[in-house]
């Protein structure tokens, strides 16, 4: 969606407003939203996280001043911003705990601090749920009361809503599907996060481009992809460029590069099947860089069959029959959108009080 964003005009909206910042470890995405996820405006600033969380927070706080004068509102037309970002953090504290892409930020009280910035209230959470709540609000999963949003990236994102909330746990780490367990053997791969047999190892960028490369070096068959890399010096950014070059060659029909996709297919809906049993929920989403070229794309169409065709053989019929698996259609303004949609979310709770 971000590619086609549209800005509607004030005289087009409905009140209240929101802010909707997503947070993320190259830029900060804000955008003013409206009652129905509607967006007035939006700017983007480079996170620059190497000179501190004060400074990117201040520079944040800024924007969204800028992004309330673009819309033509007035601060005090503000109801609430919400903010996404990656973790770890303590939701209900408000602050990182230690986030990996984030070093020198540990135990900030974001929150709080970017609240104080700007002068106006914060509901804060995970990027993940933020993103699966835009979704749920505007989105792809619109109208289902259970919703799950799998995004397929460097990594294995996933937000959980149910009933109009966002799953958060105990520890603020529910949902943290890509680190279940779906290989359990001595020789399971390592996961981004060091331990063996995750499924992030298995159905992310990161995964799909290590079994690869493993294959390919092992002489696994032929393959057109031998035309396009020189496997014995590929950098490690060539290595990272492997899920596309493997979609593009899919889409001409080699055959190793289509196995690569089904399997990637199967991994994956080893995992779903635990989210199903666990969770039940009425639609799964799945976002991210690496779909395929998504619903209407050749391969994308095959590999959410494939998934489709591989939860079948492992889930309840009756969860299967009655899953809602579908593409993710907000893309990169998922966060920011999601992140008006919780802080829409507060907004009403607190009025109904």
């Amino acid at each position: 969606m971000s590619e086609d964003r549209i800005i509607i005009s004030l005289s087009q909206a409905k009140a209240p407003f929101f802010i909707g910042v997503d947070l993320g470890g190259t830029n900060i995405k804000i955008g003013v939203v409206d009652d129905l996820g509607q967006t007035l405006s939006y700017v983007s600033v480079p996170t620059e996280v190497e000179k501190g969380p004060i400074d990117s927070t201040r520079r944040m706080a800024d924007a969204i001043l800028t992004a309330i004068r673009q819309a033509g509102l007035q601060h005090s037309d503000i109801a609430r911003v919400g903010l996404g970002s990656p973790g770890t953090m303590d939701i209900p504290a408000g602050k990182f705990v230690k986030p990996a892409n984030f070093p020198g930020w540990e135990q900030f009280p974001i929150r709080d601090t970017l609240a104080d910035f700007c002068n106006i209230p914060v509901t804060y959470d995970n990027d993940a749920n933020v993103a699966a709540f835009g979704e749920s609000w505007i989105g792809s999963g619109r109208g289902y009361h259970s919703m799950i949003m799998l995004t397929l990236g460097t990594g294995l994102g996933c937000g959980i809503v149910l009933d109009g909330k966002t799953l958060i746990g105990q520890n603020s780490h529910a949902g943290e599907s890509g680190h279940n367990i779906v290989d359990p053997s001595e020789y399971a791969r390592l996961c981004n996060c060091g331990q063996r047999g995750h499924l992030e190892a298995y159905a992310s960028a990161t995964g799909l481009a290590r079994r690869a490369f493993d294959l390919l070096e092992a002489q696994h068959q032929p393959t057109s992809l031998d035309s396009r890399i020189d496997i014995k010096t590929m950098t490690t950014q060539e290595k990272h460029k492997l899920p596309k070059l493997i979609w593009e060659e899919a889409r001409k029909g080699d055959a190793f590069s289509i196995y690569l996709v089904k399997d990637t297919a199967k991994w994956l809906a080893i995992g779903i099947v635990t989210l199903m049993h666990t969770i039940d929920p009425h639609c799964i989403l799945l976002g991210g860089a690496m779909t395929f070229g998504g619903k209407g794309d050749p391969v994308g169409d095959m590999f959410l069959a494939e998934v489709k065709n591989e939860i079948a053989k492992r889930a309840y019929p009756i969860l299967s029959e009655r899953l809602v698996l579908e593409y993710a259609t907000l893309g990169g303004d998922a966060g920011y959108l999601g992140a008006a949609g919780v802080a829409r979310a507060d907004y009403g709770a607190v009025c109904k009080k």
